[in-house]
């Protein structure tokens, strides 16, 4: 299959397993300050959604020893179209870890991993939320009634992992998922600093920025989507009287154009809050939209120039010698 033509086999981004080495606190404050639901718990982690995500968790909260990433998931279309991914994976030459038997949230994956060690899996077998008691929506289209509690975003957006040399993470995307690229960051020493990827009309569900901590596998953030930009604001006081450390925000990114918040949660992962608006690409011959340093100088798009933490925190944090 052509890069140039739009692959379908990929549905979207499913969920995130997220370490910390802080479970209770972090627990409370993706349920009670973030604003997500639990929808079980075993003695390792804890499974979460936001109100409108239709499966049954969108992040797994894990009990470790360091912070960080332990998979990213992605829904496959159909249980043919997995197979296809399977198939092209397997012959790709990037590495692959197999079946496993599954999760609490979805039946069986295959697993695989980009070349800078961070694993990925896909599946189709799911298990959608079925709200308890208490919970059901008013409308029959809503996963869940709108709680109102902590931030309370709508669904998962993306998230942004690290790595050494995003021009290969980009060819893994594009050979192992089908991803087509919408923004890119043009270094002038000829390297790519940053690049944002989708497998559906989302303007992107991954993004891949240059490692600058000198780890491996670490992740940058993690991103839930709010209804509107009021919703980013409230939850800028909420976080603000829950001493939660917020590193930069509200404001509007220029790539893509998303108003976001960016907060450490208790363990130090980085998660985002975000709204795109309605910007959707709907092209299917996009051609990727490509920033300059000097274009990245000028900083965000009202200005705010970006903090030097955003360039070097990741998790896990890289051991100094």
């Amino acid at each position: 299959m052509s890069l140039t033509e739009p692959c379908h086999d990929i549905a979207h981004l499913a969920h995130v397993e997220m370490y910390t080495d802080r479970y209770a606190e972090s627990l409370r404050f993706f349920t009670e300050i973030y604003g997500l639901t639990l929808t079980a718990e075993d003695e390792r982690s804890a499974y979460l959604r936001a109100f409108d995500d239709y499966e049954f968790h969108s992040l797994k909260l894990t009990r470790h020893d360091t912070t960080g990433i332990g998979h990213v998931a992605y829904r496959a279309s159909s249980e043919a179209a997995l197979q296809r991914r399977v198939a092209t994976i397997e012959a790709s030459g990037f590495k692959v870890h197999g079946w496993t038997k599954g999760d609490l949230g979805h039946g069986r994956a295959f697993r695989f991993e980009d070349p800078f060690g961070h694993v990925f899996e896909i599946y189709y077998d799911t298990n959608r939320y079925a709200p308890p008691a208490g919970q059901k929506a008013a409308l029959k289209n809503i996963a869940q009634r709108y709680h109102g509690r902590g931030a309370c975003p709508r669904r998962l957006d993306h998230l942004n992992l690290l790595a050494s040399d995003v021009r290969e993470f980009r060819r893994f995307m594009e050979t192992c998922l089908g991803s087509r690229v919408t923004e890119i960051i043009q270094l002038d020493n000829g390297r790519i600093g940053g690049c944002w990827f989708t497998i559906n009309n989302k303007t992107y569900d991954l993004a891949c920025t240059e490692e600058h901590g000198g780890g491996t596998g670490r992740l940058h953030h993690v991103t839930y989507a709010t209804d509107q930009r009021e919703d980013i604001l409230r939850a800028a006081d909420i976080f603000l009287e829950n001493g939660v450390h917020i590193e930069t925000g509200p404001h509007k990114h220029a790539i893509q154009g998303t108003f976001f918040l960016y907060v450490w949660e208790p363990a130090g992962n980085r998660v985002e809050l975000a709204n795109a608006g309605a910007r959707l690409i709907l092209a299917p011959d996009w051609e990727p939209i490509v920033w300059t340093e000097a274009d990245r100088k000028k900083g965000q798009a009202w200005g705010l120039k970006t903090i030097e933490t955003f360039h070097t925190h990741g998790t896990p944090p890289v051991k100094k010698d």
